[in-house]
């Protein structure tokens, strides 16, 4: 690696991880980044997790720190999850080159569309285990599939179950998200690896930045300021970046 390449991992990194805590689609930046810098579409994408887990580790212990979280209802939701995440990243090992660029681009399209969709003024109530049911534990499968297929996008996903379907506190969701994002990836990782599909010193390089990020966010995220101009940012880039990869 360069420097210049080393220092626009780390800036990057750094917008990621700090979107991925209070929004989503930080991968919709790191993903194109990697590939971009001449990693092929599945070691980018296996690589991409290394940042992803060390973000969340980094999120997950600052709000514990801060007295948030709920590692019951965690686990039970992140079961589903991690299996569904075997199955994706399983999948995303042997798929075609340009099959997983199409849908990389398909997946950034339908991310940003869904960030631009006005989140509904919904009455929240706290979560527990017996406010669960086997439709949220097919969805979480489901999630788990795409997350460990492709993972952009994904905290989308988490809006549209947690917020939308069980009615938590979008800060909240914020806290479980990050959990079982950091549950999944894990075996998610470890099948890219065993397929030899990793760039560790890359990737830790843009965990760096993912790191820093992720803390400032969780602070952000426990304030009273509004997070809505974070989700702007996002889809300024992200389209830059849509541009370059269709004619990539």
């Amino acid at each position: 690696m360069t420097v210049i390449e080393v220092l626009v991992l780390l800036a990057v990194g750094g917008i990621a991880g700090f979107i991925n805590v209070l929004s989503a689609g930080g991968s919709m930046l790191t993903l194109p980044l990697l590939m971009f810098l001449g990693l092929p579409t599945q070691v980018a994408n296996g690589t991409n997790r290394v940042a992803i887990i060390l973000q969340s580790t980094t999120a997950v212990a600052s709000f514990k720190r801060l007295g948030h979280g709920n590692l019951r209802v965690s686990l039970h939701l992140a079961v589903p999850a991690v299996l569904g995440a075997l199955l994706g990243a399983w999948i995303a090992t042997w798929v075609a080159d340009a099959i997983f660029e199409w849908v990389l681009i398909i997946a950034m399209i339908g991310a940003s569309i869904f960030m631009l969709l006005p989140q509904p003024k919904l009455d929240t109530n706290p979560l527990t285990p017996d406010r669960l049911g086997p439709v949220i534990y097919i969805a979480m499968f489901l999630i788990g599939v795409y997350g460990g297929f492709i993972q952009v996008g994904v905290g989308a996903l988490f809006l549209v179950v947690l917020y939308r379907m069980l009615r938590i506190d979008l800060r909240q969701v914020n806290v479980f998200k990050v959990s079982i994002i950091l549950l999944y990836t894990l075996p998610a990782l470890l099948i890219f690896a065993v397929n030899g599909q990793v760039r560790w010193g890359v990737g830790l390089v843009l965990a760096l930045g993912n790191i820093t990020g992720a803390f400032v966010a969780v602070r952000v995220n426990l304030s009273e300021k509004g997070t809505h101009w974070v989700t702007w940012i996002t889809l300024i880039m992200a389209s830059a970046i849509l541009v370059r990869l269709v004619a990539y």
